[in-house]
């Protein structure tokens, strides 16, 4: 296992709650938007740009950062709450989510917000635009990571697995892809709608190395990455199996919280019990 210690997996859990409540608030004030999947992926999002990604927020064009690809452009609000919270933008500005003229879209757009790698909105392109830039990374001799963020609902496109193909077929080692393995999407359980079982044989037989974990534990999802950037020669794929909705107990597991927003005394209900759970992640770690 990864050698991150105690206290590093208490400041994450404590971050990843803070992060969630950003994201109730903003959905909240905004009034539409997606919920479900941005809580269930606040873990890996903090893992991600708290301790795994070399990257810079004063300087989000860096050549050298690692590249954090979100294919599934619906769950931003995460991404968002995560880079504020990274010192990308100020906190305050979540509350901007969809309002006319914001930077904070309900899709992505890279050219509105610095730090932002992609624009994502049709399902399914996030892993050709990685694969994409891991291939140039290797062709001009850059030691960047490329990373892909896709939710188990896109892998529906067909589009999607080109890129899993072409990955393979290039051996791009230095790419990992990361699936948001919630087993809901807009209209029911993935397995009812369009089953995508047995996904780690399909993308091994497309030539890359799986890894199963926990995507609510801090040390797993640290781990992983670290393996995969021991493979060499292939491109590592981690399924995350989490749970949508995370933190918010009536709304785990519950694919109608896919695209909506809380209501204002629902968001008041979820705060108060996201932030009773802090006191227990503090707790715990005493």
């Amino acid at each position: 296992m990864s050698d991150i210690h105690d206290k590093k997996i208490k400041e994450l859990e404590l971050k990843a709650n803070d992060i969630r409540q950003s994201i109730i608030e903003m959905l909240t004030e905004a009034g539409s938007g997606h919920t479900a999947g941005p809580l269930g992926m606040a873990d890996i999002f903090t893992a991600f740009y708290f301790h795994i990604l070399n990257h810079d927020p004063k300087n989000p064009d860096w050549e050298e950062r690692d590249r954090l690809i979100l294919s599934n452009g619906h769950i931003v609000p995460v991404r968002y709450a995560t880079m504020a919270h990274a010192g990308y933008f100020p906190i305050g500005e979540l509350k901007t989510l969809r309002k006319f003229g914001t930077r904070l879209q309900g899709h992505p757009e890279r050219e509105r917000l610095p730090g932002v790698e992609n624009v994502s909105g049709p399902l399914g392109s996030g892993l050709s635009q990685a694969a994409g830039m891991a291939l140039g990374a290797r062709m001009d001799g850059k030691k960047f990571q490329v990373y892909c963020l896709m939710s188990d609902g896109e892998h529906d496109a067909g589009n999607l697995w080109e890129g899993a193909m072409f990955a393979g077929n290039n051996k791009l080692s230095n790419l990992t892809g990361i699936i948001d393995r919630n087993n809901i999407q807009i209209n029911g359980m993935t397995e009812d709608v369009m089953p995508l079982e047995p996904l780690r044989d399909k993308y091994e037989a497309f030539g890359w190395h799986v890894i199963d974990i926990d995507g609510h534990n801090m040390e797993e999802i640290v781990d992983s990455v670290e393996k995969a950037k021991a493979i060499y020669e292939k491109p590592t794929l981690i399924i995350a199996h989490t749970i949508p909705g995370k933190g918010i107990e009536g709304m785990e597991f519950d694919y109608t919280w896919h695209g909506k927003p809380p209501k204002p005394e629902e968001a008041k209900k979820f705060l108060a019990e996201l932030r009773t759970l802090k006191g227990k992640i503090e707790s715990e770690h005493e």
